[in-house]
């Protein structure tokens, strides 16, 4: 489990493709790796990847971690080369301080930016929704972008002018772009998407027995919901 909260930026140094795959090596560059185990987690570009073997020289360090053929399409991994900077957080702790929000490192699939807008100190960019993962983007809700947890600030559904409807806006203060990938993002650029945790089993429940017909039903009902203020 990850909160959302990017550590430090690391690079691709390698990629290594296999019959099951393919073997990535990422330079850690700033993350501390000093308690990190062969086993641990690191959400890598909001992959949620295991550590198959580690170099800690100082200055150097960096791990292997095997991905497989459902990550490589379901993921935008098919498309990054050596030398691409990835996002990276460590597995959070008991202990660690939630500043984001609940991040499985189970990516849903992928969006692509439509348009990158400064607006004050700050850049707005407007993504791409794909279809089957829309019902779960709200407005003010929460959304996981390569790994980083942002807020979704407006729909175009709802009336955006200027932008196709399907779409999403990010709006990125200068401290998230200094610390994650996002000055490196374009036009046209292929982000991982991870919704909501809550709305993915919320929905689940809604739809009772989740395709299993011996399943028992659910007592949790859209009307339930509306009257105690979790959905309008």
């Amino acid at each position: 489990m990850f909160t959302g909260i990017i550590e430090a930026v690391g690079t691709i140094s390698a990629i290594n493709v296999n019959a099951q795959g393919a073997r990535l090596v990422i330079a850690t560059n700033s993350l501390d790796m000093s308690d990190v185990k062969l086993g641990d987690s690191i959400a890598t570009n909001g992959i949620c990847l295991t550590v198959v073997d580690f170099n800690n020289g100082k200055g150097n360090g960096s791990y292997s971690a095997d991905v497989s053929n459902e990550t490589l399409q379901r993921t935008g991994f098919a498309g990054y080369k050596v030398g691409s900077k990835v996002n990276l957080e460590k597995a959070m702790l008991a202990s660690t301080r939630f500043g984001g929000h609940m991040v499985s490192g189970h990516v849903d699939g992928v969006s692509e930016i439509l348009a990158i807008n400064n607006n004050g100190n700050s850049i707005e960019y407007w993504l791409s929704m794909p279809s089957d993962l829309a019902h779960y983007i709200a407005e003010k809700g929460s959304v996981t972008i390569d790994g980083t947890s942002l807020t979704v600030n407006a729909l175009a559904e709802e009336g955006s002018k200027g932008h196709s409807q399907g779409s999403f806006r990010l709006t990125i203060v200068p401290h998230t772009v200094k610390e994650t990938i996002f000055a490196e993002y374009q036009v046209g650029s292929k982000v991982n998407i991870e919704v909501d945790l809550i709305a993915r089993y919320l929905e689940r429940l809604l739809t009772k027995s989740g395709g299993n017909e011996h399943a028992p039903a659910s007592n949790v009902t859209e009307s339930m919901l509306l009257k105690a203020g979790f959905i309008k």
